[in-house]
């Protein structure tokens, strides 16, 4: 159990100051999905990154589902 959280704290950390180096102005928690996602391909983390944020832009208001059609 403490193994897993000290890995957690490390990917966190590790984010966390790739986000700062590179100036990605991306939340953590998106930088994390896009990693996870794309685990396995072979691109530079900073070519991926700024691709990626790109193709998930939610300033697309059309994309959102309506919950009660208000």
């Amino acid at each position: 159990m403490k193994s897993q959280i000290w890995i957690a704290v490390s990917v966190y950390v590790t984010v966390a100051i790739i986000r700062k180096r590179l100036n990605i102005e991306e939340s953590l928690h998106t930088i994390l999905q896009i990693l996870s996602l794309t685990i396995f391909e072979k691109t530079p983390l900073n070519q991926l990154l700024e691709t990626a944020g790109h193709q998930y832009s939610q300033d697309d208001p059309d994309k959102q589902l309506n919950l009660f059609n208000f």
